[in-house]
């Protein structure tokens, strides 16, 4: 169940050498990760109003293999690794025809209104694959 976005490269998004800033392969997959989200028919504005939870970054692992230029058009791919109680884990890909330019995995958690861990929205969760070797989430 993988998700492919497409991004263009905007001069904006580039350093002083002509390439894209490191930080901005962050805002990309961030973009990504949200497009996902909405391709599986969630509003995330909608689940904080009814008190389902936010989505918060507490990891990310990264590797820089190559870079992207202005005006490359970039496909960014998001994928399901894993999921348990309030913790969901993706990959996450930036390619250029194809050809992968940055590699990610980012574990997300769900907060309630207090800050706190809640457990994943039962309604994405059937969205997701069961973790290999574990039954259903509870």
């Amino acid at each position: 169940m993988t998700h492919t976005h497409q991004i263009r490269v905007y001069y904006e998004d580039t350093d002083l050498a002509g390439i894209v800033y490191y930080a901005n392969y962050l805002k990309y997959i961030e973009r990504a990760r949200s497009e996902w989200v909405r391709a599986l028919g969630f509003d995330q504005a909608a689940m904080k109003a009814a008190g389902e939870g936010v989505f918060a970054v507490r990891r990310v692992e990264a590797d820089y293999l190559a870079p992207a230029h202005f005006d490359d058009l970039l496909d960014v791919t998001t994928a399901p690794v894993s999921h348990s109680g309030a913790r969901l884990v993706l990959a996450q890909q930036v390619l250029r025809a194809g050809r992968l330019l940055f590699d990610a995995q980012v574990t997300l958690v769900c907060l309630g209104d207090t800050g706190r861990p809640r457990p994943l929205p039962r309604q994405l969760t059937a969205h997701l694959p069961q973790n290999p070797g574990q039954g259903a989430d509870p």
